[in-house]
């Protein structure tokens, strides 16, 4: 039995956006877990650029793609902080980009695509070039879908799965594959007479429950995805009970039948691969202990309005040496250009405000590192990786005491009501003030948190797919 992996949402994400998200980071964790759990019973899969067919895709291909994403922006120095742009606005690279950014999305998302096929064979024949003849051969049926070249299980590269896949073989979607405009049928018809069996993991449904919170595109697009694919899949894993609820709730109150229960997975904490060096200075020229950290996309669902609005009480309120600096790590995303407008226009609260947008691996390990305490506000999550890694560093997090974060942050955590702001201001005065509070938490943490390795996660999923580990020889 083979477990076959649908990585494209990844490397159309990996064309528009320099650094991963969380969703990305998590996909990817499972997908190497998976891969050292099972071995050459995990395979990878990707959409043939111009017809209908599930091609093969070498593991080390999806790896290196991922660790390009984290090395993006790690070969420039960081100088000053970005102006606000929100996503979605043009981009200083290229026609194309700028002229996609004015389209609607149910428009721009087929024309990345395109763009995406030829711009990532351009990338694999570059890399091939530079890695000798051998990956000459190889390279371009990463995203052509040639059969020339075989990867490092012996699977011909570019094949369609429709010519390997077995029956009981599974078909796991674990990515963002929304951007497909007909995803269901395209399954349908790229697994036509292999007797696969599909799993699916839900993040989140926001886009449907929260659709306040979402680009309006976004929202038509997740609509039409979830509601046309998810009833036909045999097994529904989600991130958290919080999300398995969401689910369950959803399909009683649209009266869709879905393939229930809908399992829990544990989510694992930490950065892949080898231990990830902290930078040798902290960006923006911060200073060990006097910040506290929100690591997250910069958009309206994750509430960094609230600590945007507890900081400017602190900084009226209290003197300015103990008003510590508020850094936002992130991505700048949608429906906050009021919020950035507000940052600029009071100086960044006189420089108590730091943004560091798109930080690198390095740089996260460094700031989780150096930071007082962080900040999780979000108004509404499927999981909350930021609040298991804040953890994994021993440090403490204020989160919001909505939806999974309780879930993520345990006992560890402290919690507010994220709409509450005088209530969260005085958790986060305390936090700011309070030298024996911090010791006490970060104690805790010391002793008692245990994260869950990424490998946990797979062992998990395989276990509820019927799927273990070829007995060794």
């Amino acid at each position: 039995m083979i477990l076959w992996l649908d990585v494209e949402d990844l490397f159309h994400y990996a064309l528009r956006n320099p650094r991963p998200s969380g969703i990305q980071r998590l996909s990817f964790e499972l997908y190497a877990g998976l891969r050292d759990h099972l071995g050459e019973r995990v395979r990878f899969c990707r959409h043939d650029p111009v017809g209908d067919a599930l091609r093969t895709v070498p593991w080390e291909g999806v790896r290196q793609l991922f660790a390009g994403m984290l090395e993006a922006s790690s070969d420039t120095g960081r100088k000053e902080p970005a102006s606000p742009r929100p996503r979605g606005a043009a981009q200083p690279a290229g026609f194309t980009r700028q002229l996609a950014g004015r389209l609607p999305l149910a428009v721009r998302d087929p024309l990345m695509q395109a763009v995406a096929a030829q711009r990532a064979a351009l990338a694999a024949q570059r890399a091939a070039l530079r890695h000798g003849a051998r990956s000459l051969r190889a390279a371009p049926s990463l995203f052509s879908g040639a059969t020339s070249g075989r990867g490092e299980d012996g699977v011909p590269q570019g094949q369609d799965i429709r010519e390997l896949a077995r029956p009981g073989d599974v078909l796991g979607v674990l990515g963002s594959p929304w951007f497909h405009n007909d995803y269901g049928g395209f399954l349908s018809r790229t697994t036509a007479g292999c007797s696969m069996r599909t799993a699916l993991l839900v993040y989140d449904l926001i886009p449907l429950l929260r659709p306040e919170w979402c680009d309006a595109g976004l929202v038509r697009v997740f609509s039409r995805w979830f509601t046309g694919f998810a009833p036909k899949v045999d097994h529904l894993f989600a991130i958290s009970e919080a999300t398995a609820r969401d689910v369950e709730r959803w399909s009683a109150r649209e009266e869709v039948p879905l393939n229930l229960p809908v399992r829990t997975l544990p989510i694992g904490s930490g950065f892949s691969g080898p231990p990830v060096a902290a930078a040798t200075a902290l960006p923006m020229g911060l200073q060990p202990g006097g910040y506290a950290l929100v690591v997250s996309t910069i958009e309206a669902r994750k509430n960094h309005l609230l600590a945007f609005r507890a900081w400017r009480r602190m900084v009226e309120e209290m003197p300015p040496e103990a008003v510590p600096q508020l850094v936002f790590a992130g991505r700048i995303g949608w429906l906050v250009e009021d919020l950035m407008q507000q940052i600029e226009n009071c100086g960044h609260l006189d420089g108590k405000i730091v943004v560091v947008p798109d930080p690198t691996d390095a740089e996260l390990v460094a700031l989780y590192q150096g930071c007082r305490f962080t900040l999780f506000p979000s108004l509404y999550e499927g999981w909350g990786l930021p609040v298991t890694e804040s953890l994994s560093f021993g440090k403490l997090c204020i989160a919001s005491d909505r939806t999974s974060l309780p879930e993520a942050g345990g006992p560890f955590c402290l919690y507010v009501d994220p709409e509450n702001i005088t209530g969260a201001t005085e958790t986060i005065r305390r936090a700011c003030t309070d030298d024996a509070l911090i010791a006490q938490r970060e104690a805790a943490i010391r002793d008692d948190f245990r994260p869950v390795p990424w490998r946990r996660s797979a062992e998990v999923l395989a276990g509820h797919l019927g799927l273990e580990p070829e007995a060794a020889p």
